[in-house]
């Protein structure tokens, strides 16, 4: 077996604003397995890096790729441990080249055309008017449930955007999600988690930043909002990492970003742990490709995921790639007519 991996940029339609900063631009890698002696013939996977999040996205990045495309070509392992978003993407190229190089990684009624995925809308951030009407599009286009990115705007602001909402809405008839990315503190978290408790919140991602796992325990015990933790799980790559993290702080929910947290070998290794100890979960993407959201979705499907997952839909990118995956109002489906074409992947530049 060969392997072979090629750049490329993904460009926003319009930039997308989190507490981190506002993002005009994607990077992110196409990874392929295939026969030497048959090398048309291959399974596709992305490499989804992450840059500012993704603890391997660094200089040595292009080098572990090749280190896997070395040690593939000799039958030799590669610890993927600490590159999440590699394995992530071999595990794609491998499933898709076993099951015949058509894009089915995880064959199920989904891909079959029988099945459908939930899914919340997002709102980025961005300034109170332009929320407002993201925030109405998404209604208007049948959102039962939307996740709004919150922690960079103003405060008070958001709090008017949110009770804009509830006076139209209730917790019944919509959903909603918040996700702070970190952009609280240990001088106002509390005080904030309660204000959006009286507003009816399901639930909030990360409210503060990663690796204070004392506040974070207190936090998820006195909180009214439910906390559920996204960048929290990002680098830990061992089972006593994960456990160290769901022992100390024992949240309601963790947040699966496949991309992220291990591929989908180390993502299943999460809910394992998680169920055990009555966390639940759900699935996100992480600004793949319409290649790394088609093995997503697909998987999230085959793990019979419930209730509306944070998948994306490859809408927001002006240079995305193909895939049967469609969206109808806030379903995801398999478009079982649409072929999953390769030729699409041809003219990019490979490595092997």
């Amino acid at each position: 077996m060969r392997f072979a991996f090629a750049p490329y940029l993904l460009h926003f339609k319009e930039p997308g604003g989190t507490s981190r900063g506002v993002m005009t631009e994607k990077p992110t890698f196409l990874v392929k397995i295939f026969d030497e002696a048959d090398p048309d013939h291959y399974g596709i996977g992305e490499a989804a890096v992450f840059p500012g999040l993704s603890p391997e996205a660094d200089g040595n990045y292009v080098w572990k790729l090749t280190e896997v495309l070395a040690n593939v070509a000799i039958g030799k392992q590669t610890d993927l441990s600490r590159h999440s978003s590699i394995q992530f993407g071999l595990e794609q190229a491998l499933l898709d080249y076993s099951n015949g190089c058509r894009g089915i990684y995880f064959p199920s009624s989904f891909t079959t055309g029988e099945g459908e995925i939930e899914i919340n809308g997002l709102v980025w951030m961005g300034d109170f008017d332009r929320m407002i009407e993201r925030i109405d599009e998404k209604i208007r286009a049948g959102f039962h449930c939307i996740k709004l990115k919150i922690g960079a705007i103003d405060w008070e602001k958001e709090v008017e955007m949110i009770s804009y909402i509830r006076r139209r809405y209730t917790p019944q008839q919509l959903m909603i999600r918040v996700d702070a990315n970190g952009g609280f503190d240990a001088t106002d978290a509390l005080t904030r988690l309660r204000r959006l408790g009286e507003l009816g919140i399901h639930s909030i991602e990360q409210p503060v930043k990663p690796g204070q796992f004392e506040l974070m325990a207190t936090l998820c015990r006195e909180s009214p909002v439910p906390i559920a933790l996204d960048e929290e799980l990002i680098g830990k790559g061992t089972e006593e990492e994960k456990s160290a993290v769901l022992d100390a702080i024992h949240p309601a929910y963790i947040i699966l970003k496949p991309a992220l947290c291990g591929g989908f070998s180390g993502a299943e290794e999460w809910i394992r742990m998680a169920v055990d100890r009555g966390i639940g979960w759900w699935v996100t993407s992480a600004l793949e490709s319409n290649v790394g959201l088609n093995a997503i979705a697909q998987w999230t499907a085959a793990i019979g995921a419930e209730g509306p997952q944070g998948l994306g839909t490859g809408g927001v990118f002006t240079d995305n790639f193909i895939t049967p995956v469609r969206l109808h109002g806030d379903r995801l489906s398999y478009d079982v007519k649409e072929r999953f074409d390769h030729a699409q992947f041809e003219g990019l530049k490979w490595h092997m």
